[in-house]
């Protein structure tokens, strides 16, 4: 039964991916993938949900859990690409596959909407498989849940602050060093990861953490070394003056008190 619920899940964002690879074939542009990371994560949470024989409270946490960050995160994204447009990280590679030859369909294929959804299921094992084990919520869900909502929070709270910083003209090529981001230079990643260890902490107290643990490690590894991170400090570095201080000064990840 758990195979048959992946794989069909995994039918459904085929589909979704295949449709949406072809929207960005059309309009030359495959940034707003990043909404879909978030939204197709509520999708899957929801399919598992129907299928699901006999839903119990793990299962309603984790949908209402991954409904309220994918949400939130998904529409928040789809927002800002619509006002900024082509995002600079899938115009570098686009670039860069140009130079190999390849065109415009293919680099989107194979460079963007493949892997994404490979990662985008990866991640998202926690809030499906933790639906498929009927147990008792126990004290390990209720502090995954605990955790989870927290991140929400915390993710949403330092998104807000974020675009309200950018908003105003004054703070063009400004440091945003207030609120949540005076402690950590990413407390949006700080919460995304919050909320996934959350739900695999639910995940885990219904009996599937051994199965779904790579959802929650493999976003650690993205955002803390591959393209969270690493991708955006460099430009920052560049564009935003006094930027360098601010690393000094400001944990990464951990929300801690600024060094002297």
């Amino acid at each position: 039964m758990i195979a048959q619920i992946l794989l069909a899940n995994f039918a459904i964002s085929a589909a979704f991916c295949a449709a949406l690879w072809l929207v960005s074939i059309r309009i030359k542009d495959p940034s707003f993938i990043d909404a879909w990371w978030a939204l197709g994560i509520v999708a899957l949470s929801w399919a598992t949900l129907l299928q699901a024989p006999a839903p119990g409270p793990h299962a309603l946490a984790l949908t209402a859990l991954a409904t309220a960050w994918g949400l939130r995160l998904g529409l928040y994204l789809l927002a800002r690409w619509k006002t900024h447009g082509k995002d600079r990280r899938y115009a570098r590679l686009e670039a860069a596959a140009a130079k190999q030859g390849l065109g415009f369909a293919w680099f989107s294929l194979l460079w963007v909407f493949a892997p994404q959804m490979l990662l985008q299921f990866a991640v998202a094992l926690p809030a499906m498989l933790g639906q498929l084990a009927p147990a008792a919520f126990g004290v390990v869900a209720l502090c995954g849940a605990a955790l989870a909502a927290f991140g929400i929070a915390y993710e949403a709270l330092a998104d807000w602050q974020l675009a309200r910083f950018k908003s105003d003209p004054a703070n063009a090529g400004a440091v945003m060093d207030r609120g949540l981001w005076r402690y950590s230079r990413h407390p949006n990643y700080f919460g995304e990861l919050c909320a996934w260890w959350g739900m695999y902490l639910i995940a885990l107290d219904a009996g599937m953490g051994r199965w779904s643990l790579i959802g929650p490690a493999l976003l650690t590894l993205l955002l803390v070394g591959v393209s969270g991170a690493p991708t955006t400090e460099p430009h920052l570095a560049r564009t935003r003056a006094g930027y360098g201080a601010y690393r000094a000064r400001t944990s990464g990840f951990i929300p801690l008190p600024p060094r002297r």
